[in-house]
């Protein structure tokens, strides 16, 4: 079983796993949230390649540990695709004024948390790999929106990087991108922070300083 002393170091891992194949090449660097962004940086300053972050909320089911799917940055919400289409509907009949409620409440906390960060230019992914990195896969909904915000993107190819999964999430993946790097499989996958021995992630204000100076720290 593998345990990493911090996402930058879990980062690196990937770095050199990738590095033959991709420092030449035209790539750019998705992170899901900010543990993303952890793990993303490093790999971005060995492959010399920009480093972006997609934001997202999730809108849960009152009274149920069920989410019914989630917002991204540009407003657009994606359901849950592990509910059937029966489930959605019922849950929207019965929710509607409530889901719809809190689709505006965490498209506001979004907007306040990327604040100048803004939305990722969809030019800046036009015909690149795209690398989507999180610092751990375990979450339907999050891959969900960061296939939806991809849609209108022209990509060579989509790379999927992780240090860790679930083995659920990897059987999910493997059916949309064209090429995985995990370095470890969890049949029973526990919350992502056990993972880490540092789980101090830096601010929110913080990571958005190391989006803007990737650049700087190319190696």
């Amino acid at each position: 079983m593998m345990y990493f002393h911090s996402r930058a170091e879990a980062g690196e891992q990937l770095a050199r796993q990738m590095f033959d194949t991709y420092r030449y090449e035209n790539v750019a660097i998705v992170a899901l949230g900010d543990g993303g962004v952890a793990v993303g940086e490093p790999i971005a300053e060995r492959l010399h390649c920009i480093l972006t972050l997609l934001v997202s909320e999730k809108v849960e089911v009152p009274g149920e540990s069920q989410t019914f799917g989630a917002i991204s940055q540009t407003g657009a919400f994606t359901h849950n695709s592990g509910l059937s289409a029966s489930e959605l509907g019922e849950y929207e009949t019965e929710y509607h004024g409530y889901f719809e409620e809190q689709k505006r409440e965490a498209l506001h906390r979004i907007n306040r948390l990327i604040g100048d960060g803004g939305v990722i230019n969809y030019d800046l992914l036009q015909g690149h790999t795209v690398v989507l990195v999180s610092d751990g896969l375990n979450d339907t909904t999050t891959l969900d929106v960061a296939m939806d915000f991809l849609k209108p993107v022209r990509m060579q190819r989509l790379v999927i990087a992780a240090p860790i999964a679930s083995v659920e999430m990897v059987d999910k993946v493997h059916l949309v991108a064209d090429e995985l790097h995990i370095l470890d499989v969890k049949p029973n996958y526990l919350d992502t922070n056990h993972y880490y021995d540092q789980n101090d992630l830096p601010s929110h204000e913080e990571t958005i300083a190391k989006i803007n100076k990737i650049i700087l720290n190319w190696r």
